[in-house]
């Protein structure tokens, strides 16, 4: 950074030790300031929504807006946890633990919300590479009340029609209620369409419609007529009409250590990216013109404010992260951003570099 503030002259060289000295100072103030910052947003809203603090969700790997409670979501570790389901608010705090009856996980991977406020969860994760025969959907009726308790659970038998994969998206149609799954392959996947109802009994058989991407998680819009899918390094956005996607384009994804979730806002004006791994910050991404869900108007151009306070929530509240302002409050006191991160490094480096390069000049002379 460039300043106006006016050498003062020295009687003498400092001592290298010295600078060494103030050096460090200087490098352990600067890291100090970025390390209490709250992250920054932008004014229509991007930025860092909240962190999921719960030690318990270590895996977060699935991410869904509650219908029932406007700015809570849902979301699981992956394998080896239980059945177990977290009602998350838009602050980070889990507010309900809920426990499936009667099933034992083998690899949870996804959660979305259908129709009739039922939420639906993916134990389609295969690590070992398409082994297992079938794979299982379980859905539960969200509760009325975010509290702790134990829930029945309908589970679904599911078969791909072309031989078992690996999956980690699963994507219930806001509307029809038709299931959907992404199977993950670095080299691409593909999208499957299970059958127009799933069934309770028998079994039910996704069928491929399209291709995919490197895919770890995928989410409809409130309305359905938008679908997101996001890797480990990108987002892709379609619409979604007749049953079939066409591709938008790709959308502004963060850098995250380990990308595993994705879900729309309640209102339908920005997608969330969650990640795997302790204290898992969850970044918002706003929406804009084309990229709107077709039920969803644009803000207007001349208020650059709107769009980070469209919907904001009265003081205190923990509405959704994605439609107020309050998604400045919720992040703030939480770890700094990877660009923030990124500025520390370069500055501490760069000062380092600087004094090293001094006393080099120094002994040579």
């Amino acid at each position: 950074m460039r300043t106006n503030t006016r050498r003062k002259r020295s009687p003498g060289p400092a001592r290298p030790s010295a600078a060494l000295a103030a050096a460090a100072l200087a490098a352990a103030a600067a890291l100090g300031t970025l390390a209490a910052a709250p992250p920054a947003r932008a004014a229509d809203g991007a930025g860092q929504a909240f962190t999921i603090t719960d030690p318990r969700i270590t895996e977060s790997s699935g991410l869904a807006a509650s219908l029932a409670h406007p700015g809570v979501y849902w979301t699981h570790n992956d394998s080896d946890d239980g059945p177990y389901v977290y009602a998350v608010d838009s602050r980070g705090r889990t507010v309900a633990t809920v426990t499936l009856r009667g099933i034992e996980p083998r690899d949870v991977e996804a959660i979305s919300v259908g129709p009739g406020g039922r939420v639906y969860v993916g134990d389609i994760g295969d690590n070992l590479g398409g082994k297992w025969s079938e794979v299982w959907i379980y859905s539960f009726a969200e509760p009325a009340e975010l509290r702790d308790q134990s829930v029945d659970v309908v589970r679904y038998r599911v078969r791909y029609e072309d031989g078992p994969r690996d999956a980690e998206a699963l994507m219930i149609h806001p509307v029809t209620g038709r299931a959907y799954i992404a199977s993950k392959k670095q080299s691409g996947g593909a999208l499957y369409q299970g059958p127009e109802k799933l069934a309770p009994t028998g079994i039910n058989t996704f069928r491929r419609i399209a291709d995919a991407p490197w895919v770890t998680d995928g989410a409809f819009s409130p309305d359905g007529t938008r679908l997101v899918l996001r890797g480990y390094f990108s987002a892709t956005l379609y619409r979604w009409k007749d049953g079939a996607p066409a591709e938008l384009g790709a959308l502004s994804a963060p850098w995250q250590k380990q990308g595993e979730s994705v879900t729309f806002t309640a209102d339908g004006r920005a997608v969330l990216y969650g990640s795997e791994g302790k204290d898992s910050p969850v970044w918002r991404s706003p929406l804009d013109d084309d990229e709107l869900p077709d039920t969803v108007k644009p803000l207007p151009k001349s208020s650059p404010s709107a769009a980070a306070g469209a919907g904001a929530p009265p003081a205190g509240s923990s509405a959704d992260p994605g439609s107020g302002a309050s998604a400045g409050a919720a992040a703030a006191g939480s770890s700094e951003g990877p660009s923030d991160r990124a500025l520390g490094v370069v500055f501490v480096l760069a000062l380092v570099g600087a004094v090293l390069g001094l006393r080099k000049k120094r002994k040579a002379s």
